[in-house]
């Protein structure tokens, strides 16, 4: 059996992330491609778990570097019971956020480096990397909007830190996908659903000719 692929949706807040993942799930399947739609943190029973303690309760729960080892955990256990085994078996699967929203978040304080984050998945998660990575992205402004709008004043406890905070790990994906070009696919998110899940498609025209 041919190996599936492994496939990720990065970016900022209210960049439509969760919205097109299922979009572009259900655009593969139309074309009878089998796939598992997942998200981080979650995605597996014990990763779940860690979910509500990452997302739950105030701004400051978790040090940077606790918040760090749990999502490393959370990402160990869910590649290992979710990913792996559905890859191995041929779909495709499509993860709203992985990796380098670690990277991404947990660098943007200041106090853990990119390379600090790597680190620890190359023990949780064995180094393991998306076959690609389609980054959404909007201008800021356009972003908090929609953010607003979808939270409804109810962000959790990550999306609710402040405009400095945010504009770094934006910055920070961007950084990353030109570093990572290879991997990389940067989509305008701006539009209509349709509009960006078709950009997405066009994204993996090369796996879908």
């Amino acid at each position: 059996m041919a190996r599936g692929r492994f496939i990720t949706l990065e970016g900022g807040e209210g960049v439509g992330k969760s919205t097109q993942a299922r979009a572009l799930a259900a655009a593969l399947e139309a074309r009878g491609i089998s796939v598992l739609l997942t998200r981080e943190p979650g995605g597996s029973a014990g990763a779940e778990a860690i979910r509500g303690l990452l997302l739950s309760g105030d701004a400051d729960r978790w040090s940077t570097r606790a918040e760090a080892l749990l999502f490393a955990a959370a990402r160990g256990d869910h590649v290992e019971k979710t990913i792996m085994p559905a890859v191995d078996a041929g779909k495709w699967v499509i993860c709203d956020r992985f990796l380098d929203s670690s990277r991404a978040y947990q660098s943007a304080t200041g106090e853990l480096t990119d390379g600090d984050i790597v680190a620890l998945h190359e023990v949780g998660s064995r180094g393991l990397l998306p076959d690609r990575t389609l980054l959404l992205a909007l201008p800021g402004g356009e972003a908090e909007q929609r953010a607003r709008a979808r939270d409804g004043g109810m962000a959790d406890r990550i999306g609710g830190r402040d405009a400095d905070f945010h504009a770094a790990v934006d910055a920070a994906f961007v950084r990353f996908a030109e570093e990572e070009a290879d991997r990389f696919r940067k989509i305008d998110a701006s539009g209509s659903p349709d509009e960006v899940t078709l950009r997405l498609l066009a994204a993996l025209d090369d796996w879908l000719a």
